[in-house]
């Protein structure tokens, strides 16, 4: 199967991007069996990176595997907003870890970094560990705060919260590559989307140092309900918007 054959077919799936996609995947299959199985794949309509086994995220290569959250390129302004936050020798809790792409980001290049990551979902943090490996051996397998090691109370400098915040009632009109491939505990974020904010939010203070903060991602409409839910919980939130690419990241400060 050549090129043209090859965007063709994408095309004819409803790939946007089918030539570029047809790029990525002849680079990527080995031999045209190969080829075939991933194209196959990809025409009904599992993600690219699941197809691919990898994600491009802010200049780095993560490991994705089938079923599992792809970090969307959205994220990277919170990881851009991080590491101007992060020092030298900081500590860095990515809490719904997922891949372990915001972690390694934010954590890349910075000497004497302490990066904690956790995840509920085992196939996530097969993943995170993985991507990992080279940085941090502390990737959990847990719900939030609950497997987190008990020294860092008081000790975390950034807070990576990319909570799942997809209301309930909306997770119909998502992609389907989103909605079908990827585990829902990754996108249900409740009746308003919150509910896991809110569950971080109320133990966030405990766990970051003086001077730290808390970074996640919120919708338009819900940003009012997010800074009074972090202020409840003894933050001071604020937005950091990138018009082009319509993200709110919440930067909530102790």
């Amino acid at each position: 199967m050549n090129h043209a054959e090859l965007t063709t077919r994408l095309r004819a799936a409803g790939c946007v991007f089918a030539e570029e996609e047809a790029d990525r995947l002849l680079a990527a299959a080995p031999d045209a069996g190969a080829l075939e199985s991933m194209a196959a794949r990809r025409v009904a309509g599992a993600p690219l990176e699941h197809v691919l086994g990898f994600a491009d995220f802010a200049g780095v290569r993560v490991a994705v595997t089938d079923g599992v959250f792809v970090p969307r390129h959205r994220t990277e302004l919170l990881t851009a907003t991080a590491r101007t936050m992060l020092r030298d020798g900081g500590t860095v809790l990515d809490l719904c870890c997922g891949t372990g792409a915001l972690g390694l980001v934010v954590a890349q290049g910075r000497p004497g970094v302490r990066l904690v990551a956790t995840d509920l979902d085992p196939a996530a943090v097969a993943c995170a560990r993985r991507n990992l490996s080279g940085v941090t051996a502390e990737v959990f397998a847990g719900d939030l705060f609950s497997v987190v090691p008990h020294d860092l109370r008081g000790r975390v400098d950034l807070l990576l919260a990319n909570v799942p915040y997809v209301p309930t009632a909306e997770i119909a009109y998502l992609p389907e590559e989103f909605r079908v491939h990827e585990a829902r505990t990754a996108l249900d974020g409740g009746a308003d989307g919150l509910d896991v904010l809110r569950r971080v939010a109320a133990e966030a203070a405990a766990w970051l140092a003086p001077g730290g903060a808390l970074l996640t991602e919120a919708g338009p409409a819900q940003l009012p309900a997010a800074h009074a839910l972090l202020r409840t919980g003894g933050l001071q939130p604020r937005t950091v918007t990138d018009e082009e690419t319509e993200t709110h990241v919440v930067v909530a400060g102790r």
